[in-house]
């Protein structure tokens, strides 16, 4: 995303050394301050945190149970989903979005339009009507949060998106994640707020 509300001038920020050859800059930003949160601002990290945590039995998704196989980065037509799974006869996909964006306690997203992730809902949906467990994952980069929103102020297509691939089948679900300085783990479930006065429990 954008982070736009995360990277103003005077926020604290953490930095990774990384001084190969190569690279345009010898530091890697990762984190920011935001207030009292820390927030990991790591594009590459929710996929990795998904994967470890469903590898380490600590994830289980709904209807589907613990994965015997779990593959990521995984084509379905001319659709690339970030993991593809199986457990026993059934079959699953799962995109996963991170989080950086919070207003007033609730984690929203996208932070910016984002046309891929509204095609990402609708190849879910295909795929969900195709007979596979299909699960939207949103990996809220922070902890603290209230629940997490469709950011309609900023994509409503994407809200829409989400309510309608959530009404063909595909699973939506929403993690917070624990952000200390030099680790970053998956944790509990928040609650989903579809719009005003729609909520459902995590």
């Amino acid at each position: 995303g954008r982070c736009r509300e995360l990277l103003i001038p005077g926020a604290p920020v953490l930095l990774q050394y990384h001084p190969e050859p190569g690279r345009k800059t010898q530091y890697t930003l990762t984190h920011v301050q935001k207030g009292e949160r820390l927030v990991h601002i790591d594009s590459q990290a929710p996929n990795r945190l998904v994967e470890e945590a469903l590898r380490q039995g600590r994830l289980t998704l709904p209807g589907l149970g613990t994965p015997q196989l779990i593959r990521p980065e995984t084509f379905y037509g001319e659709s690339r989903f970030d993991f593809y799974m199986e457990a026993g006869e059934k079959k699953a996909f799962a995109e996963v979005k991170g989080v950086t964006l919070e207003q007033d306690g609730w984690a929203r997203f996208p932070d910016a339009p984002t046309e891929r992730g509204v095609k990402h809902l609708k190849h879910l949906a295909c795929a969900a009507a195709q007979g596979y467990l299909c699960y939207a994952i949103f990996v809220i980069q922070m902890s603290g949060i209230k629940g997490f929103s469709p950011n309609w102020s900023t994509h409503p297509a994407f809200g829409e998106a989400l309510l309608q691939a959530k009404d063909a089948g595909v699973i939506p679900l929403a993690f917070e994640t624990q952000v200390q300085p030099q680790r970053v783990e998956l944790a509990g479930p928040v609650m989903i707020d579809y719009r005003k006065g729609r909520k459902e429990p995590c």
